[in-house]
């Protein structure tokens, strides 16, 4: 069995069929055509595929600069505690 690629994108059964029924309802209403669960399948594959992992990545990085926000708060708030001592 070769190796999982970290950048691969995996859906749940669930979050994949509200993803299915969600594009096929865009279509419908959007487009005033239906798109056919084959088609559909297609296209979710094909945006998980392409946009999975740099949406990832860009969460990743977000969620980082969060952290080292915030780490550097405390350590602002531990270099002020120590010098008022």
């Amino acid at each position: 069995m070769p190796p999982r690629s970290p950048q691969r994108i995996r859906l749940s059964p669930e979050r994949r069929a509200s993803l299915l029924a969600a594009l096929q309802r865009h279509f419908e209403d959007e487009f005033d055509e239906p798109l056919s669960a084959f088609r559909a399948e297609g296209l979710v594959d094909f945006f998980v595929r392409h946009l999975g992992p740099p949406v990832y990545n860009q969460g990743v990085k977000d969620a980082t600069g969060f952290l080292q926000e915030k780490l550097a708060d405390i350590e602002g708030e531990i270099t002020e505690q120590d010098d008022g001592r």
